[in-house]
């Protein structure tokens, strides 16, 4: 049984016009991407059109392909830079208030999760669900930077490395953006655990 083709090594095939490694990228990460997406951005809505951009500007980008960093890094950082152009297009009608506090961003999580569900008494399910939802809350609550480097690495299987190169930051940036992020999530949760034993 031979290994499976490197990401890597499927988009230079990609890019020579073989359209079956561009099929097998997609099943590799398109999940991926769009988890990230949809933790990343600010509206819903705009989660399925820059997942769909960011496959089509990989396909217009796949002549010019160099490996240089991980594919993964480099299909990401193509969803980042959308994400942010579509930020900045619509930067007059989005309202400060709206970012990051989507209530529904964590419908995807939370539809996986109760798939996960089955099998269980209805008490354990409930119970999973609102640490879930609870987790997913105060992971919205995170600054930006924090949530994106928790969520790619946590999510995304991502690296240190392979965060520090989507963000274009240094490795120790990013390991202190992921300390200061899980201090804030165990501070949210242990104080959400106490304000629950109160109730």
């Amino acid at each position: 049984m031979s290994d499976p083709q490197s990401d890597e090594s499927l988009m230079l095939s990609y890019r020579d016009g073989d359209l079956l490694a561009f099929k097998e990228l997609y099943l590799r990460h398109s999940k991926g991407l769009y988890l990230f997406l949809a933790w990343r951005s600010p509206r819903k809505e705009w989660v399925d059109e820059i997942a769909q951009d960011s496959w089509a500007n990989l396909h217009q980008a796949r002549a010019r392909y160099v490996p240089q960093a991980s594919f993964r890094t480099y299909l990401f950082q193509i969803a980042r830079n959308r994400l942010i152009d579509q930020v900045r297009q619509q930067r007059r009608v989005v309202l400060a208030s709206e970012l990051g506090s989507g209530d529904d961003e964590g419908e995807l999580f939370d539809s996986l999760a109760d798939a996960t569900h089955q099998g269980t008494s209805p008490e354990a399910a409930l119970d999973e669900k609102q640490q879930t939802e609870k987790l997913h809350q105060a992971i919205r609550a995170l600054p930006d930077e924090q949530r994106e480097s928790l969520v790619l690495q946590q999510f995304n299987g991502m690296s240190l490395e392979e965060i520090a190169a989507l963000v274009a930051v240094p490795v120790e940036t990013i390991k202190s953006r992921l300390r200061y992020a899980m201090r804030k999530l165990r501070q949210q949760l242990d104080q959400s655990s106490v304000e629950g034993a109160r109730a």
